[in-house]
């Protein structure tokens, strides 16, 4: 019996011995002789199943005071948990002698974004919180508590302690409230905030162009920024555990950075509607082209300021991913020199602007109206109705004829009349062909050229030769119509027949029977006095 004793005991002490040693083993550090044994101590010293701030309070530097060497050592941690900081034990150095590259001294920050002013240096042989960051600690634990790091445990004590999903009665209480108040606030607010809105988005020319439901829609998304920010400042005192606060801050952080999108995205429209306005004031039509390719613009570098954002938030190291970025630069760059090529040649056409949306452009075999100009294309309606995208790199390489950009439209025709027409009849057609010319309201006065140019195998030819001023191609198709109708109507008068080939015998009249067209006049006072007719008329 005494036997078995011995081996119980003996194998008691072994469990004791062995679990002494593991907890030995797990034990951080006392010395601070890396950075990571001086974070490890500090926050482990403050934890709940080894509580013990004193032991905490020796990693911060030059603290003479042991009292309030221990409470700047609490309110340390506070801010972390306040902050949703959740220390990352195994990105610390185990280094005595690490030394930040970037700064060239022994000095390891732990948030270098959240919390540039907190870090650890070596001093005299050992790593310590800075004096920088000991002075710090009460200006931040007030920044992340301004109200105070015990105020909801203050205002419900009574609730009870008991845990329920990993949280005390007590916090879940004051989630709720934070949740009541926020719904309230938002309503109130939102309306507080929409004449606001409005009036800086109204003006005194165009006082009613932003539809109402536009800065409705900006009043409810900065109310609810604006409580977000709100809510974060209250989540602090919930004194949620490190994962749950790490969770609820980083959630908070994110839904900020998609709610300032959706502002921004919003005011660039109240913006562009009165750009748009603006550039309608203008003669040049690729100034209002010019607004989407401006929108997908300035949308790209707010998505791209939110990706960053975003990824600071979500602590990836950006700096890697931009050096990782650039080595693979080289191959994206080959890969897509057609895509930066059509950028360039973008460029080009807005700043050379060869053509407007809406000009009429030959080139290539293509022809037709300009219709949008993107980014990487340009899209052309042809006459057949199709559309033909052209990358912007070939374009601006392209030689291109612009008839949109056209002073005057040319018309150039011959009008052949018979040979049996008298020359002083001729003569005097051509007279009334220039005053045609002359009297329609859409020619160009100064320069046209009308003269008997040629005798034709069938004809003799009078050369048409004249230009409209027309801004479209239905105005000069339609001042096309009115001028040939005055000419047919020129020679009806007159009595001039207009030729045309053909190789059928023709009989014009038969002897004792009336002629079917008019003939020439006997003489040239008749002629005077038909071609004052026609003019009058």
């Amino acid at each position: 019996m005494s036997s078995a004793k011995k081996c119980l005991r003996l194998i008691l002490c072994f469990v004791l011995i062995t679990h002494f040693m593991e907890a030995q083993s797990q034990r951080p550090s006392l010395g601070q002789e890396t950075p990571y044994n001086t974070v490890y101590e500090h926050l482990y010293y403050l934890q709940q199943d080894s509580y013990k701030p004193d032991l905490a309070a020796r990693t911060l530097y030059g603290v003479q005071d042991s009292v309030k060497r221990v409470k700047l050592a609490v309110k340390l941690k506070q801010v972390y948990d306040g902050m949703g900081l959740y220390v990352r034990l195994n990105r610390i150095p185990r280094e005595a002698d690490f030394v930040d590259t970037a700064v060239s001294q022994p000095v390891f920050t732990l948030f270098p974004d959240e919390l540039p002013s907190v870090y650890v240096e070596k001093v005299e042989g050992k790593w310590y919180y800075s004096a920088e960051t000991v002075s710090q600690i009460e200006q931040l634990h007030h920044e992340v508590y301004p109200f105070g790091a015990d105020l909801l445990l203050n205002l419900l004590p009574q609730f009870g302690n008991r845990k329920v999903l990993g949280l005390q009665a007590w916090q879940f209480m004051g989630l709720l409230i934070i949740l009541l108040l926020v719904i309230g606030a938002h309503f109130v607010l939102s309306r507080l905030l929409k004449p606001i809105v409005r009036r800086l988005t109204r003006s005194r020319v165009y006082p009613s162009l932003v539809p109402p439901d536009l800065t409705w829609s900006i009043a409810r998304l900065i109310s609810i920024l604006i409580l977000i920010r709100f809510i974060r400042v209250f989540i602090p005192p919930l004194q949620l555990p490190i994962e749950a606060a790490n969770f609820a801050v980083t959630v908070i952080r994110l839904v900020s950075v998609a709610l300032l999108v959706a502002i921004l995205f919003k005011s660039l429209r109240v913006a562009l509607l009165y750009i748009e306005k603006i550039t309608l004031r203008t003669e040049s039509k690729m100034d209002e082209q010019l607004l989407p390719v401006l929108q997908r613009g300035v949308q790209f570098l707010i998505l791209a300021g939110a990706i960053i954002q975003v990824l600071r938030i979500l602590q990836v190291d950006i700096t890697t991913l931009i050096a990782g970025i650039s080595i693979g630069g080289l191959a994206i760059a080959l890969a897509a020199q057609d895509t930066v090529k059509n950028l360039f040649g973008s460029l080009t056409i807005f700043m050379d602007k060869p053509f407007q949306i809406g000009d009429w452009i030959n080139f290539d075999g293509v022809d037709g109206t300009v219709e949008e100009v993107g980014f990487r294309s340009t899209r052309v309606r042809t006459f057949a109705n199709s559309l033909v995208y052209v990358p912007n790199g070939k374009l601006s390489d392209m030689v291109l004829n612009n008839y949109g950009l056209r002073q005057f439209r040319r018309f150039n025709t011959t009008i052949g009349i018979t040979y049996d027409t008298p020359p002083a009849l001729i003569d005097k057609f051509v007279e009334g062909l220039k005053a045609i010319v002359a009297r329609h309201p859409h020619t160009r006065k100064d320069y046209y050229e009308i003269h008997l140019n040629g005798m034709g195998a069938h004809s003799l030819d009078i050369l048409f030769y004249i230009f409209f001023e027309t801004p479209t191609w239905s105005d000069e198709l339609r001042s096309r119509h009115e001028i040939i109708l005055s000419v047919l109507k020129l020679g009806q008068a007159m009595g001039v027949r207009f030729a045309f080939p053909t190789q059928t015998l023709h009989v014009e009249e038969f002897p004792g029977t009336v002629p079917t067209t008019p003939g020439p006049p006997a003489d040239e006072k008749e002629i005077d006095k038909r071609l004052a007719d026609f003019l009058k008329g």
